[in-house]
């Protein structure tokens, strides 16, 4: 009776870790779909890294979801063969988890090179509205310009010389950018000043990670216990 009332907890709370689970593959969905939709309207041709990052998201998403249906029809129906399933699958995202973690570090100079290639690319389109659009934000919501420093925009041929974009200024207003006052305008490159606030915020996003982790891991432990309860012949309802 003691081992029946330790599995109904044990179901309890494998269940509330699934409905989180779904909460977290729906809300990736979406942000996927919402990159994605952002993309569009700023990127008009070519396949971009970011693009296919979006395609990433929306995809993990759908596969984080299936595994959470996975598991519900498995603690529900209190079957071996889907908790069994259930249990390989989330400890692969564990390690796929891992795996990317320790990617992203060893490659973040990678991820530099390729994020500054793509800025200085999106600069050359400028004189594309909706591109415009998506560097106007960035420079004005991190205080930046241009990739590199305020001199990349010398190069760019939508660009008059000793120009750059209002959004460079220091108090955004129409033309402050022409004929431009160093002083008045930010000069430190977008590149260096985005990584400067994602190292800021790494030992959030490491916290956030190992949470998520650690929630994982329960989920697995759970999965094991009713899955032993099942091999054993309990009766979990």
């Amino acid at each position: 009776m003691a081992v029946e009332r330790g599995m109904k907890c044990v179901k309890f709370l494998l269940y509330v870790f699934l409905l989180a689970f779904c909460a977290c593959a729906v809300g990736l969905i979406a942000v996927g779909v919402r990159f994605h939709l952002v993309l569009n309207q700023t990127i008009t041709q070519g396949a971009t890294p970011g693009s296919l990052l979006s395609v990433v998201i929306i995809a993990v998403g759908a596969f984080l979801f299936l595994v959470a249906l996975v598991g519900c029809c498995g603690a529900c129906k209190e079957n071996y063969c889907l908790m069994i399933t259930f249990a390989i699958f989330l400890s692969l995202i564990l390690l796929v988890e891992v795996v990317v973690a320790i990617a992203g570090y060893v490659f973040r100079d990678k991820l530099r090179s390729e994020f500054d290639k793509d800025f200085r690319q999106q600069m050359q389109n400028y004189s594309n509205n909706q591109t415009a659009l998506l560097l106007d934000w960035m420079q004005e919501h991190f205080n930046c310009c241009g990739a590199a420093n305020y001199t990349d925009w010398e190069n760019i041929p939508s660009m008059a010389k000793n120009q750059v974009p209002d959004s460079c200024c220091i108090n955004v207003t129409a033309g402050c950018g022409t004929n431009f006052n160093k002083e008045a305008i930010h000069k430190e490159g977008c590149v260096e000043k985005i990584g400067d606030e994602l190292r800021k915020n790494v030992l959030v996003v490491a916290a956030a990670a190992l949470g998520i982790a650690f929630v994982e891991v329960l989920g697995i432990v759970f999965a094991c216990c009713l899955v032993k309860s099942i091999r054993s012949g309990y009766e979990v309802m």
